[in-house]
């Protein structure tokens, strides 16, 4: 089985640590960390740093494409290069917690998806993986997404959408995706009302999935995951971590069911094991991938 992520609108991801922060006042960055990033790029070097073959196919700005790639050690993939640059996440750390914030990068149409696809057609086979996360690049419309994605799953893919492109819940039904991994804040905001009961968080994951959506995964923080798929519904919780860094952590965890697809696992243990990424890569420094010997020392006490 294999694997394509796409990153149709990349970034640097540049992280910076700082004691102290106050508001309005200058600071002395503890350390400065900077990323080629994105959440297929993340997804990409997570399997890639536990041995899962796959490819990654990244639209880079001609303007810093070189800089970006340089970045990619380890990383097997294609790329397409429009006019500009590759946009930065800058995301500030401080002992209350991070603040991000995004800037625009290249603008691109409806085309890049078309290119996309011919880029990528011949390598996708009967229930090869492709993720569809992130945002795409300002230009590019809904409905050309949605088409794009019917296009990779008549072709045979199975399709993940975890991306800021679709608004609504019923957007993101209509692409009829594998899997969808919604935390439980998005949930609330596709809603517009806050969810706290686990039951009824339970119920709405299972009418998605009955609407056509194969697996909803759901991340319920540092409680772990819950997931709803034709196998039943399943929860797991990792142990108590020292947290790093929680940046990448979702993209970690879908690389974590991926992988464990991939490999054969059950449901129960694709959870368990999408958990246990998501959790170890809380313990490195920015988008870093987890280690496998993280990913295996927590498998083992995730629960």
């Amino acid at each position: 089985m294999k694997c394509i992520t796409l990153t149709l609108n990349p970034a640097f991801d540049r992280h910076i640590f700082v004691d102290g922060f106050t508001l309005f006042c200058e600071h002395l960055a503890k350390s400065d960390i900077c990323q080629a990033g994105g959440k297929g790029v993340n997804i990409s070097r997570a399997l890639s740093n536990s041995g899962i073959q796959n490819t990654a196919l990244i639209v880079l700005g001609d303007k810093n494409a070189a800089q970006f790639t340089a970045s990619l050690k380890g990383i097997s993939f294609k790329s397409i290069t429009l006019l500009g640059s590759v946009r930065e996440n800058l995301t500030i750390h401080t002992q209350k917690g991070e603040t991000r914030i995004s800037f625009a990068g290249f603008k691109s149409d409806d085309s890049l998806f078309d290119k996309s696809f011919e880029l990528i057609k011949n390598d996708i086979e009967k229930d090869t993986i492709v993720t569809f996360t992130g945002r795409a690049p300002d230009g590019c419309s809904l409905e050309a997404a949605i088409e794009f994605i019917k296009k990779l799953q008549n072709a045979g893919a199975r399709v993940v959408i975890d991306s800021k492109s679709f608004k609504t819940l019923e957007e993101i039904i209509s692409a009829k995706p594998w899997l969808i991994k919604p935390n439980q804040e998005e949930i609330s905001d596709y809603l517009s009302r806050e969810i706290k009961d686990f039951s009824e968080l339970e119920q709405i994951a299972l009418d998605i999935h009955k609407k056509g959506v194969e697996n909803v995964m759901v991340s319920l923080g540092k409680k772990g995951a819950l997931l709803v798929c034709d196998e039943g519904s399943f929860t797991v919780a990792p142990p108590k971590i020292d947290a790093v860094s929680s940046i990448g952590a979702g993209d970690s965890s879908i690389a974590g069911f991926i992988a464990a697809t991939i490999e054969g696992a059950d449901k129960k243990t694709a959870l368990k094991t999408a958990v246990s990424y998501g959790t170890a890569a809380c313990l490195t420094e920015g988008t870093m991938p987890p280690t496998p010997e993280d990913i295996s020392r927590i498998f083992k006490k995730t629960i």
